[in-house]
């Protein structure tokens, strides 16, 4: 059986990169960390679990990187250190300081697992996986902005470029400021391969052009909804396509999505995912997923 590969958003997940939180987020420093007042490491830990079980009830094998109190607080949202390809792993180089040592524990996992790793993004040049986004299997896009730079994208260009991809970079505003971070991935959803659900305002215009050209369908998520939520609302997994994961209390872009035929599971995160500034896709790395 195929171990790895995923050039794609929203095919059926099969294996993924996922840390069950344990010490380092219990004891995390909320104010270092840039965790907002609903933050509570006991009951971040529990609702983690409840997101966890609705992954592996998907069918999803779980590779498991355990906390074992390095105090890597953020090294739970596993979607950022590393970026899967069908050709194998990318190391990553992160921009935010205090998640530096997270990709070496990436590369730990992927060795161990017998995946190969096609390269890494190097100083100066940063990426972090919230800002990539596969637009179809031959091209990736990257968001330049607070944690992805040109340098970073020049990399992975040369890196990519062999294997018939192409990269994109594309301009983020700075929106709430360099420790709030808005990720392409904050402002689009991709859940199947010619649909997203987005965040229109807040979308590189040339990156929405792209999509159009591409005859992507935007759904847009309700912008009073994404604003109370700092974006967690629009930080939907797909599982498979138009079967998704979201945090609860968004019935407006829950009834989006729905409209637009998805079959929509939600878990209460206020503790984890609303304080800690992540959602159900930052929490997963997938490394297969099966083409849709």
């Amino acid at each position: 059986m195929k171990r790895y590969g995923s050039q794609e958003m929203s095919g059926k997940l099969m294996r993924v990169v996922m840390r069950r939180p344990g010490p380092s987020l219990r004891n995390a420093d909320p104010s270092a960390w840039h965790y907002g007042p609903t933050f509570d490491g006991a009951r971040a830990v529990q609702q983690y679990g409840h997101f966890a079980d609705l992954v592996a009830a998907s069918g999803a094998d779980i590779l498991w990187l355990d906390d074992r109190g390095d105090g890597l607080a953020d090294a739970m949202f596993t979607h950022d250190p590393s970026l899967m390809t069908d050709h194998g792993a990318i190391i990553l180089n992160m921009g935010k300081p205090l998640r530096q040592r997270e990709p070496e524990l990436h590369e730990e996992i992927y060795t161990r697992a017998g995946i190969p790793i096609l390269g890494r993004i190097e100083a100066p040049g940063t990426i972090e996986g919230g800002d990539c986004v596969w637009v179809d299997r031959a091209t990736l896009a990257i968001g330049r902005g607070v944690r992805s730079n040109q340098a970073g994208i020049e990399q992975m260009t040369a890196m990519l470029a062999p294997h018939g991809i192409t990269v994109l970079g594309f301009d983020l505003p700075l929106w709430q400021g360099e420790e709030a971070c808005l990720h392409l991935m904050s402002v689009i959803s991709p859940l199947a391969d010619d649909f997203a659900l987005v965040h229109a305002p807040l979308l590189p215009a040339a990156f929405y052009f792209l999509l159009k050209e591409k005859g992507i369908r935007l759904v847009v998520a309700p912008a009073d909804e994404f604003a109370a939520s700092n974006g967690l609302n629009l930080n939907v997994l797909p599982t498979s396509p138009r079967k998704v994961i979201m945090v609860e209390g968004f019935p407006g872009t829950r009834a989006a999505m729905e409209a637009a035929g998805c079959e929509v599971q939600t878990f209460a995160a206020d503790a984890l995912c609303i304080a800690c500034e992540g959602g159900p896709t930052c929490l997963t790395r997938p490394i297969l997923r099966l083409a849709s």
